[in-house]
């Protein structure tokens, strides 16, 4: 391959046809192909190239928790009480597409977060924007940005993406300020884009754990409008332990 025509595919961003080009280069059964067809392999090539990079790109922006969990490693044993179907049919992102909320309850080390994050790798896969949020931690965070000015900043940002991930909500109490914020960023998202919440409460809890029954009214009456529900069971060893002894073994 002449100089030429690798500086000319790499100033176009061509990585993937050049790689391609570069196999039929050195691979002598292409030569007995037609030119369109040839050339249809290498455009077929590079956008697959940018299809994995674009999936590649959402992954490492959505910083997932569990970064590599994927849907096909849920474990679907009886004592995880888990809906094979309904997760089937939620792998397909259409709550996404519809704007659907989704909540995923269970007692700790149950797998909440591993699913969350398997659902959000898929939905990546799909092509949409995701964001993973550990809930108590951020709403610290947004009293920072409060007193710097960025809140309304980190707001807008949050907006772009079509599903957020509020991780562990009541695993610690809110003050009023932070109440507040959790109202606006579920309001913000109301009917538009997808949230999906792990809880080691189960739903008819939250109203307590927020706090102010307005506020909690109001976070619920949005959070529960169109929304699909996954409430998990662990008997016995949770699903943490269980691989930290398996690691140990």
């Amino acid at each position: 391959m002449s100089n030429h025509l690798v500086q000319l595919l790499s100033q176009l961003k061509l990585n993937g046809a050049l790689q391609a080009l570069q196999e039929q280069i050195e691979q002598p059964n292409y030569s007995n192909m037609a030119f369109e067809e040839r050339l249809s392999l290498i455009l077929e090539r590079e956008i697959l190239y940018k299809d994995n990079r674009k999936i590649s790109r959402l992954i490492k922006d959505a910083k997932l928790r569990h970064s590599n969990a994927i849907i096909e490693e849920i474990c679907y044993q009886s004592s995880r009480a888990l809906d094979k179907a309904k997760l089937k049919s939620l792998q397909g992102c259409q709550f996404i597409t519809h704007h659907h909320n989704l909540l995923i309850t269970g007692p700790t080390g149950c797998g909440k977060t591993f699913i969350a994050c398997a659902l959000a790798h898929q939905a990546c896969r799909m092509g949409f924007k995701v964001r993973y949020i550990q809930l108590s931690k951020f709403l610290e965070q947004l009293s920072i940005a409060h007193a710097d000015g960025s809140f309304p900043k980190v707001m807008q940002q949050l907006q772009k993406y079509d599903l957020l991930i509020l991780d562990d909500f009541g695993l610690t109490g809110m003050n009023t300020q932070q109440r507040h914020d959790l109202f606006h960023l579920i309001e913000d998202r109301y009917q538009l884009k997808s949230t999906l919440i792990t809880s080691q409460l189960p739903i008819s809890k939250w109203h307590e754990s927020i706090g102010e029954p307005t506020i909690a009214d109001a976070i619920l009456d949005r959070l529960l409008e169109n929304v699909h529900r996954i409430e998990m069971n662990m008997e016995g060893d949770s699903m943490r332990r269980k691989k930290l002894t398996e690691k140990v073994d």
